[in-house]
Formats: C-alpha cells, sequence, structure tokens
C-alpha cells in the first residue's frame, strides 16, 4: 500500500477534465452483451478493477468477449460449455449482484469469492429471491455457489430492496431471458439510489426489452415487469461517469474556480441533475452547453440539509465539502453505505475528527460542523475508492495531507491521482 500526499491548491482551478467511462453503465452493458442472442459492442466502457473483475467473470461463465483498444466486441453463443467455473468478485457490489442471475442461466456450477469485505455485504435478498424464481443456490454470501440448469424459470418475486437498488437490478438485467419473464416487487423502506434502477429499465428498453414500471406505496417506483424475450444490446456508447467527475467539480467549488467538463451529457442515463443541484445548494454556479458542463465556486462553501438517498455515492466528496464550508451540514438517507466498501458513516467521520473536525453519525446520515482542519497523521481509506476521493478534496484546503492505500482508487478510476496533479496544474485531460 502506497501514501500519496494529496496536493493542496495554491489558486483557483481553472481546467478542462473529462473522467472515464461510467462504472454502472458499463457493467450493465456487460451483461446485456452478454445476454445478447446477437453481436454487440460497447464503446467508452471504463477500464478499472470492477469492470475487469465483470469481464473476466462473463469469459469464465463462457462469454466470447474479444477487448479492443476503443471498443469491446461481443459474440453471441450459449454461456458456458463448462461444468464449473470460479468467479472473483473482489469488492465489486455491481458483480455481487449482477453475475448470480447471468450463472443461474449457464448449464455450470458457479462459486463466487472475493476480497474479505465482499464476504460481509449482504446479498441474502438477491440470492433468496433467485431461488424462488427457480435457480439453485448454495449460500447466501459470498462464498456462496450458483449452480447453473441452463435456464431460470422466473416468474414472480418480493423482496426489501433498501440496501441496495442493485438488488432489483441484478434481478432485472437477467429477467428477458427467464423462461417467463419476471415480476419484481419491493416491500420495505424506500429504495436507495433509485435512478440507477431506472438507469437499467432505460438499458433494456434499448436493448429490446419490454419493461414496465409501477409506483408502490410512496408513490416511487416500486415493482417492475419484464417480459420473456431476446435481447439485442447492438451498439452501447458508455457515457463519462458523472459520480467520478463529483471530486472535480468539488474542486470548483472549494478553490473558488472553474472547471470544464466536455462530454456532460445532454440526457443522462445517471442523475445528473440531482448531482449538480445539490452542488449549486453549496454554492456553485453550473451552466452546460452543447461542449459541455461548465462549473465555478466564489470560494465560499455553504452548508446545506439535504437528502442524498438517490445520490449516495456523493456523501464522502461532499462530506468532505462540508468539513471546510463556512456553516454546518446535516446529510440523510445514506445510512445503507454503511454496508459499501466499508461503513462510510463511521469512516468519514473518524477521518474528519482526526484533523480537529467536528462529524457526528446520525442513524442515517452525518452531521458536520466545520472547524479548522490540520494534517495529522495519515488519512485511512479503509480500501474504499470514494475515500481516496473524499481525501483528495480535504487536500485542496489542508496543505500536508497524506493518504493511505491511494491506490484503492482504481477500483473505478485507475488515473485518478495522475487527473487531479493535473487539473491543478492547469493541463486540460480530454
Amino acid at each position: 500500500m502506497s501514501t500519496w500526499q494529496a496536493p493542496s491548491a495554491g489558486a483557483p482551478v481553472s481546467a478542462r477534465v473529462r473522467p472515464p467511462g461510467s462504472k454502472s453503465i458499463t457493467n450493465r452493458a456487460l451483461v446485456l452483451a452478454a445476454l445478447s442472442s446477437g453481436p454487440s459492442v460497447v464503446t467508452g466502457g471504463l477500464e478499472a478493477r470492477d469492470t475487469q473483475l465483470a469481464i473476466a467473470a462473463l469469459r469464465a461463465m463462457g462469454a466470447s468477449i474479444s477487448l479492443g483498444r476503443t471498443d469491446w466486441r461481443f459474440q453471441p453463443g450459449n454461456l458456458s460449455s463448462g461444468t464449473a467455473a470460479d468467479v472473483d468478485l473482489g469488492n465489486s457490489g455491481t458483480c455481487m449482484r449482477f453475475l448470480p442471475a447471468v450463472a443461474a442461466l449457464t448449464p455450470a456450477r458457479v462459486r463466487f469469492d472475493g476480497d474479505p469485505r465482499i464476504r460481509e455485504r449482504p446479498n441474502s435478498a438477491l440470492l433468496g429471491a433467485l431461488r424462488s424464481l427457480g435457480a439453485v443456490i448454495d449460500g447466501d454470501a459470498a462464498p456462496f455457489t450458483v449452480h447453473g440448469r441452463g435456464s431460470v424459470p422466473g416468474g414472480s418475486v418480493t423482496l426489501d430492496a433498501s440496501g441496495s437498488s442493485q438488488l432489483v437490478s441484478g434481478l432485472l438485467l437477467a429477467g428477458p431471458r427467464f423462461t417467463d419473464g419476471l415480476s419484481v416487487r419491493h416491500e420495505g423502506p424506500p429504495v436507495p439510489s433509485a435512478p440507477h434502477i431506472a438507469m437499467t429499465v432505460r438499458m433494456l428498453r434499448a436493448a429490446g426489452a419490454t419493461v414496465t414500471v409501477a409506483p408502490g406505496p410512496d408513490g416511487r417506483p416500486g415493482a417492475w415487469q419484464v417480459a420473456p424475450g431476446p435481447l439485442a444490446a447492438g451498439a452501447i456508447s458508455v457515457e463519462p461517469d458523472l459520480s467520478n467527475a463529483v471530486p472535480f467539480l468539488a474542486a470548483a467549488l472549494v478553490t473558488g474556480g472553474t472547471l470544464v467538463l466536455p462530454g456532460w451529457p445532454a440526457d443522462s442515463l445517471q442523475a445528473s441533475s440531482a448531482i449538480l443541484d445539490v452542488l449549486c445548494a453549496m454554492g456553485a454556479t453550473c451552466s452546460a452547453d452543447p461542449s459541455g458542463l461548465t462549473i465555478s465556486g466564489t470560494g465560499t462553501v455553504r452548508g446545506v440539509s439535504v437528502d442524498l438517498r438517490d445520490v449516495s455515492e456523493m456523501a464522502p466528496v461532499l462530506t468532505a465539502v462540508a468539513a471546510v464550508a463556512s456553516s454546518p451540514s446535516v446529510f440523510t438517507g445514506i445510512a445503507h453505505t454503511r454496508t459499501h466498501e466499508t461503513d462510510r458513516l463511521a469512516a468519514m467521520a473518524k477521518e474528519i475528527n482526526a484533523l480537529g473536525g467536528d462529524v457526528s453519525e446520525l442513524p442515517d446520515g452525518l452531521e458536520v460542523r466545520p472547524r479548522p482542519l490540520r494534517a495529522t497523521g495519515s488519512f485511512d481509506t479503509y480500501d474504499d475508492h470514494r475515500l481516496v476521493m473524499a481525501a483528495a478534496v480535504l487536500g485542496l484546503a489542508v496543505p500536508g495531507l497524506l493518504v493511505a492505500n491511494a491506490e484503492t482508487v482504481g477500483k473505478t478510476f485507475p488515473q485518478f491521482t495522475q487527473a487531479w496533479a493535473a487539473m491543478l496544474d492547469g493541463v486540460h485531460t480530454e
């Protein structure tokens, strides 16, 4: 593990930065392409640990994937001609929840395991749902084994998806390939990161699937139905990752600078409006045109009280921004992030408080009261890519901040530290 000294900002940032492809879109595209009945091509896909694990897993299950410099090509065919496969999940939630249904459609015995943390991340709701739909599975968390039968009967299932929207997406992505299709109903507290389910639905429809969505008792989407039928992913172009763009956008806000993100999608599959709404509430100004998004800050950061349920990936970086704001902030709706790569609420509170900050854990969020911060020791990142990004933002205002295990950011953004340094040097990276 390496220690990275996060650079401080000597002046307002002024740069153009294009983040790599979206992890969320890439891993959905990979599954849809692997399950399609015709050839498919994915362009602009993210090359990072989470997507490399997904590609390796799909290949282990028999998918034919040719990786070119700019595109990834899939050839149709039956998944897996073998009888057994081992899948490394690493610490990837999308792999843990998207791939078991794919494995159930193969004729192979597929064993899933990964990093120590993945064994602690809950998955019993998904695996239980797959069993009720006709899959044969040993275990309720990693390591677990899917005994593929070549098909899944499908039908109706009810589950509590309040722990992760990926539980619903993981079923929906394979739903068209189930013999009787799929009907999923959520019962429980609100599903977090609902825009990610909307992303799944849009990508399924683009691949030819018939998907209907109905509201739950709270008026939010709460039931989904997928008709059986072939998938035709065709050509999928992956958008830049807006979650990975957030620390760069935050840098403009914190330093009072200006950042341009070329390629910002006008009609994004991601929660672009919600992301910008929060940053603007904290003092940024944003404008978009065909050339991209421009965001500027004044150098003053306002505290906010906001529910981050739909954009919880922002929470670590926003907590860092709030720690250097001019007034307190409260972030709620993020209790489920305790089961992400690490307990993000406990980790952010501990690390910022070690710098002299004042962050309190709430039952479903964090309360941040800004105080002067100073670098003492190193900022631990707990094998969590989002904590590296949060530390980078803190480092802008806290000179000498050392970040432990910074390479863990390679989970979704292998070139993050280089892009961060280039931004501070005013170098345009596109």
